[in-house]
Formats: C-alpha cells, sequence, structure tokens
C-alpha cells in the first residue's frame, strides 16, 4: 500500500503541469494526422521529463513516443489528442456558442485522455528511478484515433513488438475497468464509374453511376434484417457526381462504416456489402471499385489486468470533486434530456440517480451489458498485446459523446481531477507490474488462451497508406507554423 500512496503522490506533484498541456491541447484542437501542434506540445514535455523521446513513429508525422527506464518488462500507457471536427465551443459554458463557428472541438476528451497516461508514464518513471526498480515505461502519443486507425498502422509497423502490457482509458461519466467490448470495423469508399451523357436528349446513352450508389443503399438497408443483432452499418454519400440534374452522373462514391462484433464477422460482413455493390454494378452497368480508408479490430479482454486494475481503483476509491464541481455539472446537466442521463447509467450498468450530477463511485468490474458500444483503434493493440483500459469520470452524468456539452468541460478543475484520478490508477497498476512478474505471466498466458485458433488479421490491408497531410512526414514542421 506504501508504494500505491508514493507513486499517487508523485501524480499530485507533476499534476500542474500536465493540467496545462491539456489545456493547451484543447486550446488548438485538431483533426486526424493534422494533430501538429499537439503532438510538438507531448514531445516537448517528454523530453522535459527526461524520457527518451521518438517522433514520426511507424510512419506518422503527429505519432510520438516517450520511453524511460532499463531492463524488465516494457509497460506502454496509450494516449490520444485528436480533436473532432464541428465541435468548436467556449470552456466551460452551458450553453451552446462556438470560438470558432464550424471549427474543431475537443468532443470526446482526447486532450484529457492523452495528458492523463502521459501524467501515469511520467510518475512510474520517476518511482522507477527513486526506487532502483528494473523496467521500461514508454508513453504512446496517438493521432487519429477518430476515424484515423493510427493505432492498426503502428501495429502493422511494429511499434508494439516488444511491448508486454498495454495500459490505457478514456473520459467518461462514470470511473471503472472498462468492459472489453467493442466493434471491429471498416470504413470504406465505394467508387462507382458510369458514362455521362444528356439526361434528357440521350438518357439511353448515360449510365448513372448515381443509381449504383442508390441500388447499393437499398440493397445494403435489405441485408440488416439478415446480419447480427450486434452489427452495425453507416454510410454517407461522399460524391454525388454533381450538381447538374440535366447530366447523368458518370461517378459517384459512398463512404461505408461497416461493423461487427469481432474480427472474423467483419469480415464476412464485408464480403457481403461487397457483393451488394458488385450487384448494383451489375444492374447499372456501371463499374465500381473499393477502397479502405480505416479499420479497428475489436476490443480483446484480459482478465487478470482488469482485475488489478480494478482492485487498484477501489484502493483509490472515487474523485474528490467538491461543491463547486458538482454545482457546475448540475448546469451541464440542465441542457441534456432524462433519455441522456438514463443512457450514461445504462452504458455502466448502473441504476439512475436523480440529483447525482457527478460520478461518487467505482462501477462494478464488467458493468453494463456491451449493447451500447462504439469502435476504438485501442482493439487493435489488444489482438497483439495484453491490454487494459479504464473509464475515468471528467465531466456531468448525461453528457453526450461527441456534444458541445462535453467540450466545454474539457478544461474544467473536475476535467483535471478525473484525470489525475485515472492516472493515479494506471501508474498504480504499472508499478504492481513491474514488481509482480506472476502477474505479467498471467496477463500473457490469458491472451494467448483467448486468441487460440483465432489470427490475428489487421482490418487495415497492408497496402493500404494512412490519410496523411499532403506533403507527408515533411510537412510536419509547415503545420504547426500554419496554426
Amino acid at each position: 500500500m506504501k508504494n500505491t500512496e508514493r507513486v499517487w503522490s508523485i501524480v499530485e506533484e507533476k499534476s500542474p503541469a500536465f493540467f496545462a498541456l491539456s489545456d493547451r491541447v484543447w486550446d488548438s484542437p485538431e483533426t486526424n494526422y493534422q494533430e501538429f501542434q499537439s503532438a510538438s506540445e507531448h514531445a516537448r514535455l517528454l523530453e522535459a521529463e527526461g524520457f527518451r523521446v521518438e517522433r514520426n513513429v511507424a510512419g506518422l508525422p503527429t505519432a510520438v513516443t516517450g520511453e524511460a527506464g532499463e531492463g524488465g518488462p516494457v509497460i506502454a500507457i496509450l494516449g490520444e489528442f485528436d480533436a473532432l471536427p464541428g465541435l468548436s465551443q467556449v470552456a466551460g459554458l452551458a450553453e451552446e456558442r462556438p470560438v470558432v463557428p464550424g471549427g474543431n472541438g475537443h468532443g470526446c476528451g482526447h486532450n484529457l485522455l492523452g495528458s492523463g497516461s502521459m501524467l501515469a508514464a511520467a510518475a512510474v518513471k520517476d518511482y522507477l528511478k527513486a526506487n532502483g526498480l528494473k523496467g521500461r515505461v514508454r508513453y504512446y502519443g496517438c493521432p487519429a484515433e477518430e476515424g484515423g486507425s493510427s493505432k492498426g498502422f503502428m501495429v502493422r509497423a511494429g511499434a508494439f513488438d516488444d511491448v508486454d502490457i498495454a495500459i490505457s482509458w478514456h473520459p467518461a461519466a462514470f470511473s471503472g475497468v472498462n468492459n472489453p467490448i467493442s466493434l471491429a470495423c471498416n470504413e470504406i469508399n465505394f467508387h462507382f464509374s458510369g458514362r455521362a451523357s444528356h439526361a434528357s436528349a440521350t438518357p439511353h446513352l448515360g449510365r448513372s453511376a448515381l443509381d449504383a450508389v442508390e441500388l447499393m443503399n437499398v440493397g445494403v438497408n435489405y441485408m440488416r434484417e439478415h446480419m447480427p443483432s450486434s452489427a452495425r452499418v453507416h454510410y454517407a454519400i461522399t460524391d454525388a457526381g454533381g450538381d447538374a440534374p440535366n447530366v447523368v452522373q458518370a461517378r459517384a462514391t459512398v463512404r461505408y462504416l461497416i461493423r461487427a462484433r469481432s474480427l472474423p464477422d467483419l469480415l464476412g460482413l464485408i464480403e457481403r456489402v461487397k457483393k451488394i455493390a458488385e450487384g448494383a454494378a451489375l444492374m447499372t452497368e456501371t463499374t465500381v471499385r473499393h477502397e479502405v480508408i480505416s479499420g479497428d479490430a475489436n476490443l480483446v479482454g484480459n482478465g487478470p489486468l482488469e482485475a488489478r486494475l480494478h482492485t487498484c481503483l477501489e484502493r483509490l476509491g472515487p474523485a474528490a470533486f467538491d461543491a463547486a464541481d458538482l454545482e457546475t455539472a448540475r448546469k451541464f446537466q440542465a441542457t441534456y434530456t432524462p433519455d441522456d442521463i438514463a443512457a450514461s447509467y445504462a452504458r455502466f450498468g448502473l441504476t439512475p440517480r436523480k440529483g447525482q450530477p457527478l460520478c461518487d463511485m467505482i462501477y462494478p468490474l464488467y458493468g453494463g451489458d456491451g449493447s451500447i458500444v462504439g469502435s476504438t483503434d485501442v482493439g487493435t493493440v489488444s489482438w497483439v498485446v495484453p491490454t487494459v483500459q479504464m473509464r475515468g469520470a471528467t465531466y456531468a452524468i448525461g453528457t453526450p459523446g461527441h456534444s458541445w456539452q462535453l467540450v466545454a468541460q474539457g478544461k474544467l478543475p473536475a476535467a483535471h481531477k478525473g484525470m489525475a484520478h485515472a492516472a493515479k490508477a494506471m501508474a498504480s497498476l504499472a508499478i504492481d507490474l513491474m514488481s509482480d512478474h506472476e502477474l505479467v505471466a498471467a496477463a500473457k498466458a490469458d491472451h494467448r488462451s483467448r486468441l487460440d485458433g483465432t489470427p490475428f488479421v489487421n482490418p487495415i490491408p497492408d497496402d493500404v497508406d494512412p490519410p496523411l497531410p499532403a506533403g507527408g512526414a515533411g510537412s510536419a514542421e509547415k503545420g504547426v507554423q500554419a496554426l
């Protein structure tokens, strides 16, 4: 217990610098593979903390790692710092008001996620040094989680090959160990090509790519009745072929996001969607090609790691929010619907409590039924490294994900307290892993048993490149200047 309390104290001592980092990242929200300033801020603080820093990890100009320690197991702590488009919002204000109309905003709390993970890694670094312990802690600053699947590209490049255990967290309404359920997914463009013609004078000579897109969408919608209920399929027409209705559209593109509970289920569902696309092309005498944009594997759980992290959280207790935090949270709750609040409780398998604006508990291990899930590229890491993830309470109960309300709460004292709370729990687990080799061995054995007979197939094919900004790695410095 003394070891645990000491690493908690280190987190407390270091917190102000990392709260400031989180706020700076919040102030400069950047989206997929454009996070040049955020990555630079992370690299600078890693260097100031004495980590051995690597930039341009896996050829991604906004991916950065920092390692400290020698020998022993390699414990990775995963962070993110990408924002979302269209969610600009004034900090701390409980009414919708963008800072920049149409601008970006941290609607998933990744400003806190990356800073909190680095804070945990820095505390572990100092603890190892002070106690002369063997072991290496490595912070991963990962870009483009929101649809860019950077960790999948990093896995493919071997960035996790020497890692023994991976730990992560995510801002949430409640604190506890993540129920290890997510949906494997692929984002795929279907490009249809036809033949242009005058839509009135010679319509019979045209072959409409837009017709093919519409027929594909109809076919996929009919498929929904005949796919697993846990699967999800979403689409958006990204190129309708032009604005002129008197021209038969010679090109059109629809982007599909296909999700399933497991990698094998995903691969089977993708093949069905491809057949529907080919059928649509056949019916319209057009051609179609598909282009994978990104992909995430589903999360693979790990019993020993989840049980120990839950123990760490129970020792720690819930984050200590004060009366001012509660009052501010109530103002935000007033902007939610009853359904928002009920869904927040349901996600974690909890009974709704009236008048409770912030989390005051550690939710039960494996809470929730997994029916309200999305996708994450942490899932891809979990197939190659034993991985555990937790949720940390940083915002009011009922806050919708990817909303202006979540953005507005990203710099509040409650967010900082929740971030430090998560860092303490992750640092505690990392120290346990450094000193308990049997725990590491048990986690690896559990990991092997879960994947026995199910080979890993990265949902990002080898011939797919990450959608980097024009100029690739060489544009990183230019990106910083442009801000």
